[in-house]
C-alpha cells in the first residue's frame, strides 16, 4: 500500500469531513493539506492497512482542532467569552441548519458515520470512548434531528408522531 493510493481513495471524504467540521472551504482545504502532510510523515509507522481510513480521519480531526485552538481568542474574563447557543428554536429548520444546531458531542459521531462510513466501533476508537457511548450519541443525534426537522404540527401532537 502506498500513501498516494490512500490519498487518492480518501481525499474527497477527508475534504467533506473537514468542511463539515470547519464550515469553511478554505479552512477545510488547509486542514486536509496539513493532515495529509502529517499523515505522510507518519505513514511508515502505520501498521494496519485496514485502519488507514480511520487513521486519516483522526488526523484531519486533530488538525482541525489544532487550527481552531490557534485562532481562538483568550478572554481576560470568562464572562466576556460568548459561547454558541446550541439550542434550535426554529420550527422551519432545514437539515443542514439542524445538523449545525446539534451539540458537537452528537454531531461529530453522526458526521463520522454518514460522511466517513465508519462503524460504531471505529467511531468509538476515534473519539476515545466506548462503543456503547458512541451508539448512544448516534441515537441521541438522530432523535434530536427528528425533533428539529419535524413540522410544527407534528411536534404539537402527543407522542410527537402523526
Amino acid at each position: 500500500m502506498r500513501f498516494e493510493d490512500l490519498v487518492q481513495r480518501h481525499a474527497a471524504d477527508l475534504y467533506r469531513y473537514a468542511y463539515w467540521l470547519s464550515r469553511d472551504r478554505h479552512r477545510a482545504e488547509d486542514v486536509v493539506q496539513e493532515a495529509l502532510l502529517r499523515g505522510w510523515r507518519a505513514f511508515p509507522r502505520l501498521r494496519e492497512a485496514g485502519a488507514a481510513k480511520a487513521w486519516l480521519f483522526s488526523i484531519v480531526r486533530n488538525e482541525y482542532l489544532r487550527s481552531v485552538a490557534k485562532d481562538m481568542p483568550v478572554p481576560e474574563n470568562l464572562d466576556d467569552f460568548d459561547l454558541p447557543d446550541e439550542r434550535a428554536g426554529d420550527d422551519g429548520l432545514e437539515m443542514r441548519e439542524a445538523l449545525l444546531a446539534l451539540p458537537v458531542a452528537y454531531a461529530e459521531p453522526l458526521a463520522l458515520q454518514v460522511l466517513g462510513g465508519f462503524t460504531c466501533a471505529e467511531i468509538a476508537s476515534m473519539l476515545s470512548t466506548t462503543e456503547g457511548a458512541a451508539m448512544t450519541r448516534l441515537t441521541r443525534a438522530r432523535q434530536a434531528l427528528r425533533r428539529l426537522v419535524a413540522p410544527a404540527s407534528v411536534k404539537g401532537r402527543k407522542g410527537g408522531r402523526p
